[in-house]
């Protein structure tokens, strides 16, 4: 590990600066709000519009996907209701799951995507069956989004019988380093 200190986010900041340490969102948003651009979006997307400009370089913003008021799945349903386009992970389906899977159900990445590729003709059998296929396949990887929750599974891979307090001071140690010394979790 390297003796540098993470810097205070300050407008003296370069975006390489910046995207050189690790922080928390809610630091991102704040800073943003002071720098007087957006604070909304995702990790990722807040770092590179704060890097912009922090480096006076002109920064796109996505193109936001409108969501429509597409009908939602209500009621009762069976193994025969079709999933309308644009279904989401709603209540109504994770209750119908815990009936028919028990309450270990969980909308895991492998479902959430399954809904969101709904074409219109898939059934909930069709998303029972995938649940069940895509289960006991191993951890799955984590995205790069998530940075806190890959470095604990590694750490406790490596320290199976490590303590939460033990994992959250080699955390902080880790986060406090900037990223091309430490490299990623």
């Amino acid at each position: 590990m390297t003796d540098e200190k993470r810097p205070r986010l300050t407008e003296s900041l370069t975006g390489a600066e910046l995207m050189r340490w690790y922080w928390l969102k809610d630091e991102l948003a704040d800073f943003a709000r002071r720098l007087g651009i957006s604070p909304t979006g995702g990790k990722e997307l807040l770092t590179q519009r704060i890097a912009a400009k922090l480096d006076n370089t002109p920064f796109s913003e996505p193109q936001r996907t409108r969501r429509t008021g597409r009908t939602q799945l209500t009621g009762q349903l069976t193994v025969a209701t079709v999933i309308p386009v644009g279904q989401r992970c709603s209540q109504v389906v994770r209750a119908w799951f815990v009936e028919q899977v028990g309450s270990s159900f969980g909308f895991d990445a492998e479902m959430r995507a399954f809904f969101v590729r709904a074409d219109g003709t898939q059934t909930m059998q069709d998303a029972l069956d995938h649940y069940r296929a895509t289960r006991g396949q191993g951890a799955k990887p984590i995205d790069a989004q998530f940075e806190y929750n890959r470095f604990t599974r590694a750490w406790y891979a490596d320290n199976p019988a490590g303590s939460r307090e033990e994992l959250l001071r080699a955390w902080r140690r880790y986060r406090e380093g900037p990223v091309d010394h430490r490299g990623r979790a």
